[in-house]
């Protein structure tokens, strides 16, 4: 599955616009007065929740005193592809759109960095494993809808998998979700075997959070830092039960790398991560 993501291209096509008004020192008030918006859609359109054509965005490039050219040319092809919808837009029907936002990034990050406490990460899940997961959380959704998200997660796992510039993924699990037994014992079994078999990909880490290294940097719960390739800033990714947060700010994505480094110092190591994995597997849970 191709790695290309409008909403990457989105991100960065607003980067490149903040940077350019900055630039030539307009604040949100004049383009918007000159663009005939209101100020409040001028800050909705760089905060990202609202779309924009490629007629404003051209707009908006010659008010910054931006020339025809190559600059030009590529924000504008920016543009359009930002337009376009990404291979997640199938699943419309069963995912928010604050989740469609996250599969965007996950498709085009170049790398990801995870702590999950509770379960394993959905792109290390099985089928079955992800079925449980799904039926015990969205316990008011019917069959059909339970395997519609079974589906998307499934297709989503060809980030670490594809071919091509497949992602670099490390991953720190909570010895809890190991020991929690999701969806019986061969499930669990399967899971379990399964995280140990995906650890041998080149670009898969995995380190276990053990019990008894008692408090640690990220008691308050999962959080997912997201880098790209072409130099576009991080994303800290945060989610709660009906929503999430995207946190991009400097100080904050520093605050993250920062519990994730410490999280991977008190971690075990990854060979003795997978062994103890692949010694759960193989008791009784």
């Amino acid at each position: 599955m191709a790695s290309f993501s409008p909403t990457v291209r989105h991100r960065r096509l607003l980067q490149e616009l903040r940077q350019l008004r900055t630039a030539a020192d307009l604040k949100q008030e004049e383009v918007a007065d000159h663009l005939n918006w209101s100020t409040s859609r001028m800050t909705k359109v760089e905060g990202g929740t609202l779309r924009i054509s490629v007629n404003d965005v051209r707009a908006m490039l010659q008010l910054y005193g931006l020339r025809e050219g190559a600059e030009y040319d590529a924000l504008v092809q920016l543009a359009k592809q930002a337009k376009e919808r990404g291979w997640w837009h199938a699943y419309s029907d069963v995912i928010p759109q604050w989740f469609q936002v996250y599969v965007g990034l996950e498709a085009e990050a170049s790398s990801l960095r995870n702590y999950e406490p509770e379960l394993v990460h959905g792109l290390f899940q099985t089928e079955d494993y992800a079925r449980a997961i799904y039926r015990a959380a969205r316990v008011t959704d019917a069959p059909d809808e339970i395997e519609r998200h079974v589906s998307l997660r499934m297709a989503r796992q060809s980030v670490i998998t594809r071919s091509e510039q497949p992602m670099n993924f490390w991953a720190i699990v909570n010895e809890a979700a190991l020991r929690r037994r999701v969806g019986g014992t061969r499930v669990m079994k399967e899971q379990l075997q399964h995280l140990a078999d995906i650890s041998a990909q080149p670009n898969v880490t995995i380190q276990v959070l053990p019990y008894v290294i008692g408090a640690h940097a990220a008691m308050l719960g999962s959080f997912a830092i997201l880098s790209f390739s072409d130099g576009a800033s991080e994303v800290t990714y945060l989610e709660y039960v009906t929503g999430s947060l995207y946190l991009e700010k400097m100080e904050e994505i520093r605050a993250y790398t920062l519990a994730y480094d410490h999280l991977r110092a008190s971690a075990l190591d990854p060979r003795d991560s997978i062994d103890m994995i692949a010694k759960l597997a193989k008791e009784d849970l």
